[in-house]
């Protein structure tokens, strides 16, 4: 991250969404206020709060999407949650906190991987020597095993003391690194855990309890083993699982992981509009007004209980978004509002923008499906005008019904390749080419029929 200019972070994004540069300004910019923030002296470096941000527009023009980016730009701990399924204490429903506990749960999960991958060579080599202890067990006694395979190869291993046992360990050892014995079997020793059903009717969870049953009871309960016969490869993907699993000093995985969360986790809060109301004091809807003085403490910095332990939520950077139709972020509580100083709105998208999008990203839409049917050996050429017809039908539906943004690509793009997708495997000609002619003909009657195109399109 100290190596991201907000010009660079502009440019990285712009690799995966089109336009919406003013949105993407912002997030750059809070972004690099982080890093600036760890380069200010320490006094000061409390005082300073991430200015969080509003996103404000209609569905399908990116606002998750940048979000979402951003987080894979600079490895932050990110989550998305909806804010229109928390509710007030006391409602059935989730707890405002939780979205926090979440984010550690998953950035735990994600150092805990990493560590794993880190030694998961010294893991393969303490598998190896298991292994070998099982091909060859360390008595005086001959062992004679049988290969379960067609050949019926009778498998001789005898086990001395001294140097005749050592080189056929080593023996034993090249056949197994050369995968001569990855199709013979082996009794191997599982470890299962039986975690009794513990079910708690209750509007909050376990954890918001405070209590975890099921690292409580897993200490208690003894670990049944179930022996099994597995072929030797897939015994080793086991016990070098195992293995890595033991070398990984989880202390350290959730003192790095909480740190993570505290100073460069990002909590996307999506459809804030959904709790925002002009009058919130009596109707189905008396809890959204709760859910905002709920949220208050997290946003504006407080310390979350979670079964790892507590975390500052002071430095977790919050991009709220939502379209704002029958509400305005001034809707908000007034403390709320505050908490979210920067305001940006996103602009809707048209065919020119559609053209763009199904042709200039990394993961563009159409190459996503010439990809596809590559694998069919099936060879796919858009033609400009193919192009410009899709972006064209896709704005019109938009305004017709329901402007969804650039998802009714999808819906479109589905559409109008349905019969090449399903006959790709019997296709005879390879090479097919997808003019204007083509998208008018294929997409004219449900575009024109207003009633179907609300189904289909």
């Amino acid at each position: 991250m100290s190596n991201l200019k907000p010009n660079e972070i502009v440019q990285e994004l712009d690799k995966y969404i089109i336009g919406q540069h003013n949105a993407k300004r912002s997030v750059a910019i809070a972004l690099r206020n982080r890093w600036r923030r760890q380069q200010v002296p320490e006094d000061l470096r409390d005082e300073i709060v991430p200015k969080n941000i509003i996103l404000i527009g209609p569905t399908g023009v990116g606002k998750t999407e940048i979000a979402r980016r951003l987080s894979n730009l600079t490895d932050s701990p990110f989550n998305k949650v909806e804010a229109s399924k928390f509710t007030e204490v006391g409602y059935v429903g989730r707890d405002v906190e939780s979205m926090v506990r979440d984010l550690l749960e998953l950035t735990v999960n994600t150092v805990k991987s990493k560590e794993q991958e880190a030694v998961k060579e010294k893991g393969w080599q303490i598998a190896e020597e298991r292994m070998l202890d099982i091909l060859l067990p360390k008595s005086g006694t001959q062992q004679t095993q049988k290969r379960e395979d067609t050949k019926d190869v009778q498998f001789e291993l005898v086990t001395q003391n001294g140097d005749e046992s050592s080189s056929t360990r080593e023996k034993l050892r090249g056949m197994l690194r050369n995968g001569k014995l990855d199709s013979r079997y082996v009794d191997l020793d599982i470890s299962e855990k039986a975690m009794p059903m513990v079910e708690i009717f209750s509007n909050v969870g376990m954890e918001e309890m405070g209590i975890n049953f099921k690292d409580m009871l897993g200490g208690i309960l003894p670990k049944s083993t179930k022996r099994r016969k597995v072929k030797v490869s897939e015994a080793m993907e086991m016990l070098a699982a195992e293995e890595a699993q033991n070398l990984v000093d989880m202390d350290k995985v959730v003192k790095e992981a909480i740190n993570k969360v505290e100073q460069s986790g990002i909590i996307f809060l999506d459809e804030i509009d959904k709790i925002a109301g002009k009058d919130g004091t009596h109707g189905p809807d008396v809890s959204r007004e709760g859910v905002q003085r709920d949220l208050l403490p997290i946003v504006e910095g407080s310390i979350v209980t979670t079964k790892y332990g507590p975390v500052k939520t002071d430095n977790i950077l919050f991009i709220a978004s939502g379209a704002f139709h029958t509400v305005k972020p001034s809707d908000l509580i007034p403390e709320l509002q505050g908490r979210f100083p920067i305001r940006v709105e996103l602009s809707s998208l048209g065919q020119k923008e559609f053209v763009r999008i199904l042709t200039e990203p990394k993961n563009a839409l159409i190459l996503q499906y010439l990809a596809l049917l590559k694998t069919e050996g099936v060879d796919v050429v858009f033609e400009d005008e193919a192009v410009e017809e899709i972006a064209r039908i896709a704005e019109e539906v938009n305004n017709l019904t329901e402007n969804i943004g650039a998802r009714r690509l999808y819906t479109v793009m589905e559409c109008l390749l349905e019969d090449i997708l399903f006959d790709a495997p019997e296709i005879k000609e390879k090479r097919i080419v997808i003019d204007g002619k083509y998208v008018e003909d294929k997409l004219k009657d449900i575009k024109d029929d207003e009633d179907l195109s609300r189904y289909i399109l």
